[in-house]
């Protein structure tokens, strides 16, 4: 399949730089999966969407500000640090700009001295491994030193972290936010609760692969990124009696959707207490295991994410609903709108 079968104009007006003051001012595409059809509602009106006895499933995972400004030791030189994995104790591979000043040995300072890294291992494609020093908690020292992360195609700066944040990130790991989340308040979460609506949370922490294009002609040549997740045994328990007893279950993002549908390919369609890592690329044809429906925001022409909407809801009806999404000036990425692929009826 061609990549370029996934491609759509868009404006760079429509790509959002900054969030909205109510995270659930969004707009809301409703697409009927089937027929191909789009209702354009608002955010809040998710709800109206959901019926009781289905379920939807949030990506817990919290955002790392992982970005680090600091200064080489020996010259005083700025060095960007962008934070990857951990890989032991008080070890990271990171990203480093400009990669080229830094070599084995090489001494960053951040904030005057409270977080001091040395350069212990240079990786592949430019990446650093360093090990870092201080006194007191690392992760409250990166709350105090970090930055968000933000996509590359957000060129603005973000005043409030937290909106980076859903409101339920609660497992620190990840290298960006699932974005699909950062639509929901407390309000809205109870709200579909109090409907009969189930409300259970996996952890998908999202590397900073989920935006590398891809850059093969052919879809099926393309080599995804591995990702790490964990599914409680009580999560499991929960979306398996839901599917039992003729409910839906609703992905809220790529990332929830990923996790669930790796754990059930694995498992016969049913979901069971796992962690691990996952590299499942979902495009047309892919046949899913568990999942019904998916809300999701609106994604980057010739991406993998666009490509597995495709596989939920059909190249021709996806493509179709993004060029009306165009059309009508929603608002595209991480701070945009939101669009819902409803399941079918059953």
């Amino acid at each position: 399949m061609d990549v370029n079968d996934f491609d759509f104009e868009l404006p760079d007006r429509l790509i959002a730089q900054t969030p909205l003051v109510d995270r659930t001012a969004s707009r809301l595409m409703v697409l009927n999966k089937e027929t191909g059809e789009v209702q354009h509602r608002q955010f809040r009106q998710i709800i109206d969407e959901l019926n009781a006895g289905d379920m939807i499933v949030l990506n817990d995972t919290r955002v790392l500000p992982a970005r680090l400004i600091g200064v080489k030791e020996d010259t005083g030189a700025s060095i960007e640090v962008l934070l990857l994995k951990e890989t032991g104790s008080d070890e990271w591979e990171t990203l480093v700009k400009p990669a080229k000043r830094v070599k084995i040995g090489t001494i960053v300072t951040f904030g005057d001295g409270r977080l001091t890294a040395e350069c212990i291992d240079i990786m592949e494609q430019g990446g650093r491994k360093f090990k870092f020093s201080y006194a007191g908690i690392f992760y409250e020292i990166l709350d105090a030193l970090g930055q968000m992360p933000l996509p590359p195609y957000i060129t603005e700066s973000l005043d409030d972290q937290s909106r980076y944040q859903t409101v339920f990130a609660k497992e620190r790991g990840s290298a960006a936010a699932p974005t699909a989340g950062l639509h929901f308040t407390e309000e809205i979460l109870q709200a579909i609760k109090d409907k009969g609506v189930g409300i259970e949370f996996i952890t998908l922490h999202v590397g900073l692969g989920t935006f590398r294009p891809v850059s093969v002609d052919t879809i099926e040549n393309h080599t995804m990124h591995a990702e790490y997740y964990q599914v409680s045994e009580s999560t499991a328990n929960a979306i398996n009696e839901t599917k039992a007893n003729g409910g839906n279950i609703i992905a809220i993002g790529t990332t929830s959707a990923r996790t669930l549908e790796t754990i059930a390919t694995l498992n016969d369609g049913k979901i069971v207490a796992s962690s691990g890592w996952t590299s499942i690329f979902i495009y047309p044809g892919y046949e899913f295991s568990i999942l019904d429906g998916m809300l999701t925001n609106f994604h980057l022409p010739k991406s993998t994410l666009i490509m597995l909407i495709s596989a939920l809801a059909t190249r021709e009806h996806v493509l179709a609903a993004y060029n009306e999404a165009v059309k009508e000036n929603y608002r595209f990425f991480s701070f945009g709108d939101a669009m819902f692929i409803k399941p079918s009826k059953k």
